[in-house]
């Protein structure tokens, strides 16, 4: 745009002509002599053209500029936030791989069905209670419940037999939860790794395809409410649900990734699953 021999009024200065213009600076002709100014950003704040078409003309080149300072500060943040969660997560990361862990301390939970409403809702669990001895009626701690557990919830149709227990949902513990210092008797869920599987999913997930008892590997009975389980056994479970969760196949993923971190779990050491489901 050629702004020489423009009339521009300038607060101080007052009437001008400008006569030098470039792309970055305009120079102008006062009776006080010649002031440069930076182009077009003096037009904002200093300097103001009295012809109205080429005021108009600059406005929009100084609109096309504030659009283009916004995207660019806007990219900055962005990049900005994604460093800043890049080196949250390399914190974790290394609190994670400093962690002590135990070889079974993920918990599965015998649940009714009308409880399984309150649990997906609030993202708790309740640990129940302490049925008999000294300490009766006081909450179950957990103890082996730390930021690296996840807790599976399971359960069975009414009348059904305990071999067709199924997989509900699932999720990591709440990074500051610890199992030892809980007083409430629930268990939060993380934020992030939370899933419920559908009514169909479900179906296709026999908890006792992967579950162990130790002490009598061929039994599918149940009693009490919880019972603690391997890592790799939750890693087996993570690990076929990725395979077949393509409605939430990222989250699952994301999911499944983020355990085996946090379990220092390789996935080309996950083996087969064993339960006694897969014996009968």
């Amino acid at each position: 745009m050629d702004l020489i021999n423009k009339q521009v009024l300038h607060k101080t200065f007052g009437k001008g002509s400008i006569v030098d213009c470039s792309d970055a600076y305009v120079v102008v002709q006062f009776k006080t002599g010649k002031k440069e100014f930076v182009y077009p950003d003096a037009f904002e704040r200093y300097l103001t053209l009295v012809d109205k078409k080429a005021s108009d003309t600059v406005d929009k080149i100084l609109e096309k500029l504030e659009t283009e300072r916004e995207i660019e500060e806007q990219r900055i943040e962005e990049e900005k936030a994604i460093e800043l969660e890049e080196q949250q997560r390399l914190l974790r990361i290394e609190k994670l791989k400093s962690h002590k862990i135990h070889s079974s301390s993920q918990v599965a939970f015998n649940c009714r069905t009308e409880e399984l409403d309150t649990v997906f809702t609030d993202w708790k669990i309740f640990t129940g209670t302490i049925k008999s001895g000294v300490n009766k009626g006081k909450i179950n701690k957990l103890i082996r419940v730390q930021q690296n557990s996840s807790c599976l919830i399971t359960s069975k149709d009414m009348g059904a037999p305990e071999k067709d227990r199924y997989i509900i949902g699932f999720f990591m513990v709440d990074e500051n939860f610890a199992g030892r210092l809980s007083e409430d008797g629930y268990i939060p869920a993380h934020t992030v790794y939370r899933i419920k599987l559908t009514a169909e999913k479900s179906k296709q997930m026999p908890f006792w395809k992967y579950y162990v008892n130790e002490r009598y590997p061929n039994n599918l009975t149940w009693s009490g409410r919880y019972r603690y389980f391997d890592n790799i056994v939750m890693a087996q479970i993570l690990k076929d649900i990725v395979s077949f969760q393509s409605e939430q196949q990222d989250k699952s993923r994301e999911f499944f990734d983020y355990f085996c971190l946090a379990n220092q779990i390789e996935e080309k050491d996950i083996p087969v699953p064993d339960g006694p489901l897969m014996r009968l």
